[in-house]
Order: structure tokens, then C-alpha cells, then sequence
């Protein structure tokens, strides 16, 4: 019985464990393992941010959709948050912000990386 009643108990921590640190999971792909956000798609950093600054606004965003975060979430480890000018979370990793490109169709997908010299897979 009490298995039972502690079962629910755990699985609430570890649900808020596991979001603490924002979306994030680690997936293989050809260039090794990558940090990806919502539904495995890999992640990526831009060399012209600088750390806690996103320097991507405008038709760069629409082509390296941010990795949004909720209005309440919460710094973690090497996840923090980064504030873009509208006043919005970005999630950053090592200071750095974290983007989507809209070219990966698909989990494991890392067509973006080293798109233009300054855009690479983030690392998990």
C-alpha cells in the first residue's frame, strides 16, 4: 500500500527534475550526441551571440526559431535563461542561447550545423 501512495509521490519529482533544466534531451546523430528541445529536434548556438545576449531578431529568428522558455521557469545548472528584447525567456546553455533551424525536418537532423560559419550543434 504504501508503494501505492508514494508511487505518484516520485513520479511529481522526478517530472520537475526532469523540466527543471528546460526541454531538453540528448539524441545520436551523425554528429555524435546532441543536445535536442522539443520533439528530439537538435538544437544549435550562433557565434555572433555573445554569453546571456541573443543576437538573433528578426529574419535571422524566423530561421532560428529561439528555444522559448515559460515565463516561470527556472535556471538550472549549465541551463539558464537569457531575456530577449520583447522581454520573452530563451533558454541558453553554458550562457549561450539556444536556437531550432527551420531546415532539420526530423529527429537527429543537424543540417544547420556550421550553416554560414557561425551556427553549430549544441552539445550536450
Amino acid at each position: 500500500m504504501k508503494q501505492l501512495i508514494l508511487a505518484p509521490f516520485a513520479l511529481a519529482v522526478l517530472t520537475t527534475a526532469a523540466f527543471a533544466a528546460g526541454p531538453f534531451t540528448t539524441v545520436k546523430t551523425d554528429k555524435g550526441d546532441v543536445l535536442a528541445g522539443e520533439k528530439g529536434m537538435t538544437v544549435y548556438t550562433f557565434k555572433n551571440d555573445k554569453a546571456g545576449t541573443s543576437n538573433c531578431y528578426d529574419k535571422c529568428a524566423t530561421n532560428w526559431p529561439p528555444v522559448m522558455a515559460a515565463s516561470d521557469a527556472k535556471a538550472d545548472g549549465a541551463y539558464s535563461l537569457v531575456t530577449r528584447k520583447d522581454g520573452s525567456k530563451q533558454w541558453a546553455k553554458d550562457g549561450m542561447p539556444l536556437y531550432y533551424w527551420v531546415k532539420d525536418t526530423k529527429q537527429g537532423d543537424t543540417t544547420g550545423d556550421g550553416f554560414n560559419g557561425v551556427w553549430d550543434v549544441a552539445k550536450p
